[in-house]
């Protein structure tokens, strides 16, 4: 099975970035571990703080991959072509979150990606993606 996760704005300082909401791991150390852990899973990975070029990868993710668990950092909440681009392809999308964004600040409470993609993991630090990761192997 082929996986590809997608991290948006700002996910590149995980580690660094309010520790005390993101933790201290970074997210290489951390995808280190999960592929360890998923040897007959390829777990490819993709960062980009621009809008534009996660859309592309959304779009050649449906020729290439098997599954998608995605972080859109702030885009959550912000873009409809994201969420227009999770709707357009049939690869499944599970998206993530590393904080309970419902326990945090009131404009993390409105998702716009949330209601195209399969389903939604929040809270959990970047155990999240691990979640996510065997939400789609098992389906």
């Amino acid at each position: 099975m082929r996986i590809l996760i997608i991290n948006g704005p700002n996910l590149n300082l995980t580690g660094s970035r309010e520790v005390g909401i993101y933790g201290d791991k970074t997210f290489a150390s951390f995808l280190n571990e999960l592929r360890s852990k998923n040897e007959g899973t390829t777990i490819d990975y993709y960062q980009s703080n621009i809008e534009g070029e996660i859309i592309d990868k959304l779009q050649e993710s449906a020729m290439n991959y098997d599954g998608v668990i995605m972080n859109a950092g702030g885009y959550t909440h912000t873009s409809v072509a994201i969420a227009d681009a999770v709707r357009a392809i049939s690869t499944p999308v599970v998206e993530v979150h590393i904080s309970n964004v419902f326990g945090r600040e009131d404009y993390r409470k409105v998702m716009i990606t949330t209601g195209n993609c399969r389903g939604m993991i929040c809270g959990f630090g970047l155990q999240s993606y691990e979640l996510a990761l065997k939400s789609l192997l098992l389906s």
